[in-house]
């Protein structure tokens, strides 16, 4: 029996157990082989014999157990559709419950004697807890069903009992008062922590809402419709789905190319940044190879389609980085590891708080028993916890973006502690990524330099060129004039010939020179020859009888570059180069820079193998890219940096990214990283210390010794306290140097 291998959408799901029980649902139809779900980007990815099992019985299963899938032809409307609901869900509950649990949280405070003052807290209290909080009973109840326990349950437990207990000793105080006992409420408590935990979901579902972006921009390159050419010449607009391998296409100007194909007719210049990550265009003629999602610029061409929808290379850099992103398991946060064995703890101690006070607490054994099970679960009600992480990612967020610097998530400020390799891309990342004009040696037999400049703008404003447009650049920079020129002629692969006052010009490569007959001195050779050492591009213009100009053209080098590496460098972490440019380029800029490892002609596949063997020797590597061609590379390193001012895509893929593509920044991003994993492992422990101590203390351990029970008021003021303490130690980090 064949295998098939189906990659979709799993949605309902809130957690991480969530992922966990939709994938062992899966793992238990007859017929599934394996199966893995990914709570991170929502998917799951099933191996199994379609003659024993379809995707809609896979469908029937998860909703079996209240989870959802999505087909592959709705995928992407309908997720996009869905994140932004439950979003905005979240949204109106955690603003809506904060709006509320204020109002509850000033009177129990401070208004204890206002009439009423019960009936208004239960009135404003049950909203929050029940309406904008019944995910939390929800999902507990699902738990339930599984024989499991997470945060939920703990949050459902502490909020529903504090607010049942409340609101019996609302209507039946006479209960507790005969009983010789103030009757206290704890709507505040169960406001207060539905309202926090609400805000610290919604910090984390935006962080997790654009994770689909990179995948559906890097979709977007392909064109949705292609012109198809007929056997009779007809031109037909085709939807890209139809093609097939062996079509004739026709790619007009300013086009995305649709499909990796080869050029039968037609000539132009196409931007293939995507695929080398370099910013020259490269010129394609009859024969050439060209690729879906590249980029034609000015002139039309026609090309045989050789490898049409999943084998395209776009396609495969589609795929590769959602492999990349679904292979890495969400490690999974300090606070969640230690809450699977904390929540059900915590049950089990309020319990036996409950039935040791129950059956040894004397006269008043049931209601010691009541306040003990109460208190243990009010005490230790995850409100610290939830803020923990939050909010030391929102002080070290907003810390970092004065900086310059967008953090994305906790998962890569923790192993950006640990990094001990960085590869940089060239283009864009440790240079500008923009072609310039770097050397203008004018002919000594030149008499009229600014006649000569004029006769150049003119020529070069009229190619479409790259290098002719960083030399018109820097002359409309210069503030030169442009002369009219007669006729202009562009030669494949070589440059350009012009007539200007009855004087023909010639701008290009030395082997157009030697076609017409031009010959360089020995001087102007060398001169050429050490441009290139230098990993320049050289442009020569000469009339038809001798050289007036040589232009030395490339991509600088920012000023902070090598600083940045040697910082890097004197941290003990391995700095790597890979580059989509040759390798005499990119041996120039290493020697520019310092730096000892680097490799070229990479293409994007190549940089995340290399990045793979790295792992494999037990490194935690960071890639920093800026292209879109670096997104595979972005996608399957440990931490990944992009760099502001390149491509969205690479944005998206990436978890930091460095707004004004400075790398000096990225040893402050480091730094930064590791001061904010200190605060939310600070903030961890005070969360934890205050429930190891206070947890005990609720349960009734120090009454055998001195009489002291814990009442449940000053429980819910701890809790508030261990959360004040929590933002408060944030905050600090906001000062930190």
């Amino acid at each position: 029996m064949s295998l098939t291998r189906k990659t979709f959408t799993v949605t309902g799901m809130s957690c991480a157990s969530c992922a966990l029980n939709s994938q062992n649902i899966l793992r238990k139809q007859k017929g599934v082989e394996s199966a893995e779900v990914n709570y991170a980007n929502s998917e799951g990815t099933v191996t199994f014999h379609p003659e024993l099992i379809s995707l809609p019985q896979m469908k029937t299963a998860l909703q079996s157990i209240g989870y959802d899938m999505l087909s592959d032809d709705s995928e992407s409307k309908e997720k996009e559709e869905l994140v932004n609901l439950q979003l905005q869900e979240l949204r109106i509950k955690t603003f809506g419950s904060i709006i509320l649990s204020v109002p509850v949280f000033i009177i129990g405070m401070f208004f204890k004697d206002l009439p009423y003052c019960n009936l208004i807290m239960m009135g404003l209290s049950a909203p929050v807890v029940f309406w904008f909080g019944r995910s939390f009973f929800y999902n507990a109840f699902k738990q339930l069903r599984h024989r499991t326990v997470n945060m939920d349950t703990l949050v459902a437990l502490s909020t529903g009992i504090s607010f049942l207990f409340s609101t019996f000793n609302t209507f039946y105080p006479g209960f507790w008062i005969r009983r010789g006992m103030e009757p206290h409420v704890y709507f505040e408590a169960a406001s207060v922590v539905i309202a926090f935990i609400l805000l610290g979901k919604l910090l984390e579902e935006g962080a997790r809402a654009n994770t689909s972006s990179a995948i559906k921009k890097l979709m977007g390159l392909q064109p949705k419709t292609v012109i198809l050419v007929t056997t009779d010449g007809q031109e037909i607009a085709t939807p890209i789905a139809q093609i097939q391998t062996g079509d004739l296409l026709l790619v007009k100007p300013g086009e995305k190319i649709p499909v990796d194909g080869v050029v039968t007719s037609g000539s132009s210049f196409v931007n293939e940044s995507m695929i080398s990550g370099e910013p020259i265009a490269v010129e394609k003629s009859n024969g050439d190879l060209v690729y879906a999602g590249t980029i034609n610029q000015k002139g039309s061409f026609r090309i045989i389609a050789q490898k049409v929808g999943g084998a395209t290379i776009l396609a495969r850099i589609i795929q590769m980085v959602k492999e990349a992103q679904g292979s890495k398991a969400p490690v999974q946060k300090l606070v969640d590891q230690i809450a699977s064995v904390f929540v059900p703890v915590v049950m089990g101690i309020s319990l036996l708080s409950f039935l040791i006070w129950f059956f040894a607490g004397g006269p008043n054994s049931l209601t010691h028993a009541l306040l003990a099970l109460v208190t243990v679960l009010v005490v230790a009600c995850p409100c610290a916890l939830g803020l923990a992480t939050p909010t030391a990612i929102m002080v070290g967020i907003g810390k970092g973006a004065e900086a310059g610097i967008l953090i994305r998530d906790a998962e890569c400020l923790e192993l950006a502690r640990n990094v001990n390799a960085i590869i940089l891309d060239k283009t864009g990342t440790i240079t500008q990524g923009k072609p310039e004009v770097t050397e203008f040696i004018t002919a000594s037999s030149v008499s009229d330099d600014t006649e000569m400049r004029e006769v150049l703008y003119g020529i070069e404003s009229q190619s479409e060129h790259p290098l002719a447009e960083a030399i018109a650049r820097k002359l409309k920079e210069d503030h030169c004039k442009q002369a009219t020129i007669e006729r202009i002629e562009s030669i494949t692969g070589k440059g350009v010939t012009a007539k200007y006052k009855e004087t023909v010009y010639l701008a290009g490569t030395l082997s157009l020179l030697d076609d017409y007959g031009i010959r360089l001195s020995a001087e102007e050779l060398k001169a050429g020859d050490d441009l290139q050492k230098k990993a320049r591009s050289v442009i020569y213009f000469t009339d038809d009888k001798k050289l007036l100009a040589t232009i030395g053209i490339a991509d600088k080098i920012k000023p902070t570059s090598a600083q940045a590496i040697h910082e890097l460098q004197q941290e003990g972490i391995e700095v790597y180069m890979l580059t989509g440019d040759n390798t005499q380029t990119a041996a120039a800029v290493a020697k520019e820079i310092g730096l000892k490892f680097f490799k070229g002609g990479v293409m994007p596949a190549q940089k995340a193998e290399f990045i793979k063997e790295l792992q494999k020797e037990g490194k935690i590597v960071v890639m920093v890219g800026d292209g879109i061609n670096d997104s595979q590379a972005l996608a399957q390193a440990d931490v990944s940096i992009a760099m502001g001012k390149g491509s969205d895509i690479a944005m998206d893929v990436a978890k930091m990214t460095i707004i004004s593509s400075d790398l000096l920044l990225i040893p402050k991003a480091f730094k930064l990283s590791r001061q904010t994993v200190s605060t939310i492992r600070q903030n961890l422990f005070w969360a934890f210390i205050y429930n190891l101590i206070g947890i005990p203390l609720a349960a009734g351990i120090l009454y055998p010794v001195n009489g002291f029970l814990l009442n449940p008021m000053f429980a819910g003021a701890a809790m508030a306290l261990s959360s004040v303490s929590v933002v408060g130690n944030s905050l600090r980090l906001r000062f930190s140097k």
